[in-house]
């Protein structure tokens, strides 16, 4: 009824979504964060009424540079569509493909203690070819093509294979610079290395331009639209099969590998 009463004001909403976890794509162990999983979460946000803003809560050790980009893509895409600003607010971590993401965001919010950076790309895997050789193990390869035997673990590791992997790691990087320096552009720190893969925390990471300032999201709305915001949380909807532990085997493999990842930062 209230919206049909001209001099009645609609109270003004901020739809938050968070970005919780290791990016990685979808069907990987049944989890992780990616633009199928997200996706619709974020189309929502943008379409459901007229929000004064979107916001992201984002706590993320990173993960595959194809999804962060991709989600992050598609949160610029649909603020430009519907003329939205994005506020990004990180906790523990916005690191590597977690920075990415937070730099979808129109500034950048953190708590003191707030770990972000790692504008890097690793590959990081083992080689077997010494400990098969002992146990008298013979590796077999057939390939059409001769790069697709490229880093097999079983093999002794080539000259030619590692500096196709660094080119290909360093296009990756190239996309991952060019993302930042785009988005944060002049509020980097000149002169500062802020792309060597190193991490920083809390003001530190504000005095070097990649995040805004100290700041939590209700009462960083509320300062920006208002006492009376509504702040809607929004999140993926779980299917029945999932609600009732199907895929708990799943999940269990994925919370493993991502303890990993959050270990690298002490958490």
């Amino acid at each position: 009824m209230r919206n049909l009463i001209p001099f009645i004001g609609r109270t003004p909403h901020v739809p938050l979504i968070r970005l919780q976890g290791m990016i990685a794509q979808s069907g990987r162990f049944g989890g992780g964060l990616n633009d199928a999983a997200i996706g619709p979460v974020i189309d929502r946000a943008f379409g459901r009424g007229k929000p004064a803003a979107v916001a992201l809560v984002v706590n993320s050790p990173g993960g595959s540079p194809a999804q962060s980009s991709l989600i992050a893509a598609r949160v610029r895409r649909l603020a430009a569509e519907k003329g939205l600003r994005v506020h990004a607010f990180v906790e523990d971590v916005a690191a590597s493909g977690g920075y990415w993401l937070a730099c979808a965001a129109d500034d950048i919010w953190l708590d003191e203690t707030s770990i972000v950076g790692s504008v890097g790309v690793i590959s990081a895997g083992f080689g077997f070819h010494d400990l098969i050789a002992r146990h008298g193990i013979e590796r077999r390869v057939h390939t059409a093509g001769a790069a697709k035997s490229r880093l097999d673990p079983f093999r002794p590791e080539t000259p030619e294979d590692v500096a196709r992997l660094n080119a290909l790691l360093e296009q990756l990087h190239a996309a991952f610079r060019d993302h930042v320096t785009a988005r944060r552009g002049a509020r980097l720190a000149a002169g500062a290395d802020l792309f060597n893969g190193d991490v920083w925390i809390g003001r530190k990471a504000v005095e070097l331009g990649l995040a805004d300032g100290i700041a939590h999201a209700a009462p960083k709305l509320k300062e920006l639209y208002g006492d009376r915001v509504k702040i809607v949380p929004m999140g993926p909807r779980k299917g029945l099969l999932r609600r009732f532990g199907s895929e708990m085997v799943a999940e269990t493999l994925a919370a493993a590998e991502e303890r990993l990842l959050w270990a690298r930062y002490g958490l």
